[in-house]
């Protein structure tokens, strides 16, 4: 454990992650939440708001972080932000794990008499890396995971354990979501399954746990993960269909049991910025 990793009591972390949890739901919610309650008829109108709503996880982590351990702690947060000491062969797992649970997912669907839908992407081959960039700084990863997995994991695993923390945590991370269910034209979310995509996030995030351990932490891998996933939804859009979204799902729970099973962890999962 690092020296001076503990000198807040147990007390004090609970305080600064309800701060964390106010922040990152009440900026996300004070976005959505008037654009969910007007296309649900609760309220009649309500002025257009600026796409900021998918900040607050990673602003209410900047913010507890310098709060608690000031500029040295934002140091540390941008150092493991490009963190990319760890092993090469985890890059594999990094980018390729969901491309490839697709993939096969994709070939479920069409041996079962399914046809996927045609990807955007067809005849733009170019727009498949510049999607990638573009869902790594404005799709998600970039504004969610300096708080997520840069704040809020670490407490929760000392808390609960490796799987508990992560489970907690993908439980936080899917409701996180729930007012974009309720808005038309405005994300993927709308009129699907609510409990299907939290346990699907519940597993993605126990994954994510394991590759943030075996990482040393390196919030970088966290981006890339994240951004991998929803890239990956994207360009193979086997989400669409039913047998291809079974078999997506079916892979994801293969992939966490034998991470479940398996693993053990190199380390305590403790950073310096977790118990703040």
């Amino acid at each position: 454990m690092p020296d001076g990793l503990m000198t807040d009591g147990g007390g004090s972390t609970r305080v600064t992650f309800g701060v964390f949890l106010l922040l990152a739901f009440g900026w996300s919610w004070a976005f959505w939440g008037p654009e969910a309650l007007v296309a649900t008829g609760y309220l009649r109108r309500f002025p257009t708001l600026p796409a900021l709503g998918a900040f607050g996880p990673s602003i209410a982590g900047v913010v507890v972080i310098g709060w608690r351990r000031g500029r040295s702690g934002l140091v540390e947060l941008g150092r493991r932000a490009v963190d990319v000491g760890f092993p090469r062969w985890l890059w594999l797992a990094i980018l390729g794990l969901f491309p490839a649970l697709a993939l096969v997912a994709a070939l479920v669907a069409r041996f079962s008499g399914g046809d996927l839908p045609t990807p955007p992407w067809a005849g733009q081959t170019l727009a498949v890396p510049i999607a990638f960039a573009y869902i790594l700084f404005l799709g998600g990863p970039l504004q969610e995971e300096l708080g997520w997995r840069g704040y809020a994991l670490d407490p929760l695993v000392d808390r609960f354990g490796a799987v508990g923390g992560s489970v907690v945590l993908g439980l936080l991370w899917g409701c996180w979501h729930l007012p974009l269910f309720y808005v038309p034209g405005m994300t993927i979310y709308y009129q699907k399954p609510v409990w299907g995509f939290v346990a699907s996030i519940v597993m993605l995030t126990v994954v994510m746990t394991w590759l943030y351990d075996r990482t040393g932490g390196s919030l970088l891998a966290m981006l890339l993960v994240h951004t991998s996933f929803n890239w990956t939804t994207w360009l193979i859009p086997v989400l669409e269909t039913d047998p291809g979204s079974l078999a997506f799902v079916v892979g994801q729970l293969v992939v966490t049991a034998v991470v479940v099973v398996a693993w053990r962890p190199s380390r305590p999962l403790r950073w310096p910025l977790g118990t703040t």
